[in-house]
């Protein structure tokens, strides 16, 4: 059995994690069927929308920890090895230039966590629960860090690292972790998608690549010189021009599908 499933209909990818018996979580092949699948999807200029869901009962229970275990066995070079593996695969989710909506259902742990952190827009079901709790395990979520204070901010990241709690889907919304919580949630992916669709699939793309260089930053005249050459390129392509010029000739712009 593959330990993803990929479906891709109307410019629409569906990557569905799919180690059901082990609750979806990662071990060496998950990893790099992740990474390779996001990096893929990321250049298919057919696709213009990505969803990360799961099979079973729960989203993501994190690193599997008979891998992890065998990890740790091995020399010192490779152990590291296999967890800059693990980050790279973050890092590719995260910076994909399309749209990733993440759904979820059952409980997302530890490195599920830092998959939903990774994710642009997050749709949970009301049984939805999340922890962070390396620590329980005398361990960390050191390669999910960045990921996870970039979602939800230091403050928070601070108390569920620390105390490993788990929270529910109401309290994800609250810090910022996912954006709703949806007894259907196929319905309401559904409608997203249908916004999405009719923005300019670039433009989204470079929104993701600003806010990455944005973030954190002093307002100087540095910041406010990147983002108004930003702008000014924007307006000046072709995704700028058609965009305004449908909208003042009143028709769709050329990226938006027929109904």
């Amino acid at each position: 059995m593959s330990s993803l499933s990929l479906h891709i209909a109307d410019g629409i990818a569906r990557v569905i994690l799919n180690r059901p018996e082990r609750h979806n979580a990662f071990d060496a092949r998950l990893i790099d069927d992740l990474e390779d699948t996001f990096t893929l999807l990321g250049r298919d200029t057919n696709v213009r929308v990505i969803v990360l869901t799961h099979a079973g009962v729960n989203f993501c229970a994190g690193a599997d920890l008979e891998w992890m275990a065998a990890s740790a066995a091995k020399p010192k070079t490779e152990n590291r090895e296999d967890a800059l593996k693990m980050a790279r695969m973050f890092a590719a989710i995260n910076a994909c230039p399309k749209p990733v909506i993440g759904l979820v259902r059952g409980k997302a742990i530890g490195g599920g966590v830092g998959l939903v952190a990774c994710c642009d827009i997050v749709i949970a079901a009301p049984d939805a629960s999340f922890a962070l709790s390396e620590v329980r395990l005398g361990l960390i979520p050191a390669v999910i860090s960045p990921f996870v204070v970039a979602k939800i901010g230091p403050s928070q990241t601070r108390r569920y690292m620390i105390s490993a709690e788990a929270f529910d889907a109401i309290t994800a919304v609250s810090i910022g972790l996912i954006h709703e919580v949806c007894a259907d949630g196929e319905a309401t992916l559904t409608t997203l998608i249908a916004t999405l669709l009719r923005n300019a699939p670039k433009a989204m793309a470079e929104v993701k690549t600003l806010l990455a260089d944005v973030a954190g930053k002093a307002i100087d005249d540095d910041l406010l010189s990147v983002c108004a050459d930003r702008i000014a390129a924007r307006r000046a392509s072709f995704e700028g021009m058609e965009g305004v010029a449908a909208f003042l000739g009143k028709r769709k712009a050329d990226w938006v599908p027929n109904d």
